[in-house]
């Protein structure tokens, strides 16, 4: 770690050195506009690390240039891992302002480092002798990922075209800032106010007290509020029984980003993808699709196309038979409407009631949040022997955040883990895994900082918080990627935790899914808010005889947002060049024949994963794609005999969840599960074989 002194007194010393409790940053020392002080020293500080690099007279070694490489940018590491999670999770005015400025920063100054010649050549010239420098494994992977992200960030470009890539990264890096404000603005400006009895109808108490906690926070005391975070939103329309407000609710949440004026996302998405095809072709690739799965474990769009298709066409036919079946509900209760987007989650409830004795709500009283969170720490350290003890006394950057010390079965501490719980009008809507500092083995090494941030619904002050289904496997989902960066056990910084392959990085979250609804956590942690009864085995049997319902809706949902996602990005430059986004979509959608009760799960101004910044760009497939690899990784356990085989659950922890990005994706499967999957066991636990 850093000194203070080692920085001008205009970077304020919290940021520069944690020397917090566990390690952290102190939070409450550090104001918003410290970050552009600290930055603009990081940012040449940091060059000048690299000009030293790039400029030893020494011959190249992996020591001298790709370890030092690993090793420089501390204090850039520190500033930035505290403010990208700040502008994520507890924004302000003040640090979206930064944001924007920032952004296009953070861009130029990568760009002087991967297009600096000097630095290139040493790497270069270490990667063409790399046969004969004795390197292990881990560091020969990461010769080799250093050397290709320096080529494809535009290393072997003549000078134009560099000054062309970096021109169209800054003005990326822009666009997918205000794209992800605007968001966030739509999300935080809306509040559905109910005010009568009659609006409550059909809502279990549970939401109902979601939604006056809502409600108290935006000021309209006594009142209730749907708001656009899904864990009010979704079960509202569920369970609603006025389809009026319904009907304003649904087209509230899927306009999100497409209001005409400043906050429109349409036009940024058409400049975006005009940019990004115009920078795949400027490194050689027919189309930005082509240049994103390059890297990838499904390597082309062709492979990627061949397994959505295949899921698509399923789905739909699936999804078809279910909305006859939701229209035969409507048709049931006098209605003479047909089904519409926001009647499907309302019908579909009462379709899986009526069929399977079974409805949502029977179960949230189960779910309450804080077994939940205990449910997974269980998981984990049945499976890896990962223990986690909340530290009470410590600050993080919210009063809603909780702090946790990950300890291993000796007691010592391997990570140390926030949860981010609760919605509010300063976090961007959805869940996610992020960290304020990596795993590493350099030097005295890095103890991981993760943290989880989610968007569930508060209750009422001195109420249990409840949870449904849905939420419960979203925080598994969250947790298991939070896993993957506090389990890390390599070297080097690059490849640290969840720094692996985007279509790969989906694994160890969503398998981790899947103890959720083993007999072992449920029976234990399930339990009723009230009695402190187990969640009956009735019930039980209930919810898993219905697992597979409704699964055509939720396969076209998605299969249809990452199949317009390929679309856009498998465009040229000439027909990227100028494009109607919503046209587009639209003509996508009709040559799939989308089911008219069906929309996509993201609608393009509101699909943040892809437009707000690139890291799921031509990317969303990968949770399908991962969806293959977790359902027959969880086949392995039982194959074996069991969720908790302790033989299956040490090669799952040392070659999926502590590798890192030190192996090859496919043979860091192949090492665990002996083989790689086909399709079938997805198809089949969707219930689509």
């Amino acid at each position: 770690m850093p000194n203070v002194t080692d920085f001008d007194s205009s970077v304020n010393p919290a940021i520069a050195v944690w020397e917090g409790p566990l390690g952290l940053p102190e939070f409450n020392k550090i104001a918003d506009a410290d970050f552009e002080a600290a930055l603009a020293t990081a940012f040449p500080a940091h060059l000048v690390e690299m000009d030293a690099i790039a400029d030893n007279y020494a011959t190249p070694s992996f020591e001298n240039t790709i370890v030092a490489l690993e090793k420089s940018g501390e204090l850039l590491d520190r500033a930035a891992g505290i403010f990208w999670n700040l502008t994520g999770s507890n924004t302000n005015e003040t640090l979206q302002a930064l944001e924007l400025k920032l952004s296009p920063e953070f861009s130029r100054h990568y760009s002087a480092i991967t297009m600096n010649p000097a630095l290139f050549a040493r790497i270069n010239a270490l990667y063409q002798a790399r046969d004969g420098l004795d390197l292990d494994a881990e560091a020969a992977r990461v010769l080799k990922l250093t050397w290709k992200s320096f080529v494809r960030a535009g290393a072997q470009l003549d000078a134009e075209d560099q000054t062309k890539l970096k021109a169209i990264n800054e003005r990326l890096a822009t666009l997918g800032t205000i794209f992800s404000q605007n968001v966030l603005a739509d999300e935080a400006g809306y509040a559905l106010v109910l005010e009568t009895a009659e609006d409550l109808k059909g809502l279990p108490d549970s939401l109902i007290a979601n939604m006056a906690a809502a409600a108290d926070e935006r000021n309209y005391v006594g009142k209730h509020a749907v708001t656009l975070s899904r864990a009010i939103i979704e079960p509202f329309l569920t369970f609603s029984e006025r389809r009026d407000l319904r009907e304003t609710a649904f087209c509230a949440w899927v306009a999100r980003g497409e209001k005409s004026g400043v906050r429109d996302n349409r036009p940024l998405v058409a400049e975006t993808v005009k940019l990004r095809a115009e920078k795949a072709a400027l490194l050689g690739y027919d189309s930005f699709a082509h240049f994103k799965l390059d890297n990838t474990m499904a390597k082309t769009p062709e492979n990627v196309c061949a397994l959505l298709e295949t899921v698509w066409g399923k789905a739909r036919t699936r999804a078809l038979e279910e909305t006859v079946e939701l229209a035969d509900m409507v048709a049931m209760e006098g209605q003479n409407h047909s089904v519409q987007p926001w009647d499907w989650r309302h019908y579909s409830e009462k379709v899986r009631s009526e069929r399977y004795a079974f409805n949502e709500a029977e179960v949230k009283p189960y779910l309450q949040l804080e077994k939940m969170i205990e449910a997974a720490f269980y998981t984990a350290e049945r499976l890896f022997g990962v223990t986690f003890r909340k530290v009470d006394d410590v600050t993080a950057y919210h009063p809603d955040v909780r702090v946790f010390e990950a300890l291993n079965s000796v007691g010592q501490r391997v990570a140390v883990f926030l949860g981010d719980y609760f919605a509010r009008s300063s976090k961007r809507s959805g869940a996610w895994m992020s960290s304020f500092q990596d795993q590493h083995k350099l030097g005295d090494g890095q103890t991981p900082i993760v943290v989880n941030v989610m968007n569930f619904a508060k209750a009422p002050a001195g109420e249990p918080i409840l949870i449904d289904m849905e939420n419960a496997r979203t925080l598994f989902h969250e947790f298991g990627h939070a896993l993957h960066g506090m389990l890390s056990n390599v070297t080097y910084p690059s490849i640290s935790g969840t720094s692996v392959n985007r279509d790969f990085v989906e694994l160890p979250s969503q398998l981790f899914e899947h103890w959720l609804m083993t007999p072992e956590v449920l029976q234990r942690f399930a339990v009723h808010h009230e009695t402190g009864e187990v969640i009956p085995q009735a019930l039980l049997d209930k919810m898993r005889a219905a697992e597979k319902f409704n699964k055509g809706f939720a396969n076209v949902e998605f299969t249809s947002s990452a199949l317009v996602d390929m679309e856009f990005h498998a465009l040229d430059p000439d027909r990227a060049a100028d494009i109607d986004p919503m046209a587009f979509q639209a003509d996508v959608l009709a040559g799939l024949n989308m089911p008219e009760a069906i929309v996509m799960r993201h609608a393009t101004p509101h699909f943040a994963h892809v437009f707000a910044g690139d890291g799921y760009s031509a990317g969303y497939y990968s949770y399908m794609w991962s969806g293959v690899l977790d359902a027959d990784a969880f086949q392995a356990f039982e194959e074996a005999g069991g969720a908790f085989d302790a033989v299956t659950a040490e090669k799952l922890k040392r070659f999926i969840y502590t590798s890192g990005g030190s192996m090859d994706p496919e043979d860091a499967y192949i090492a665990f599960r002996g083989k790689l999957p086909t399709p079938d066991a997805l198809l089949a636990k969707e219930g689509l074989a």
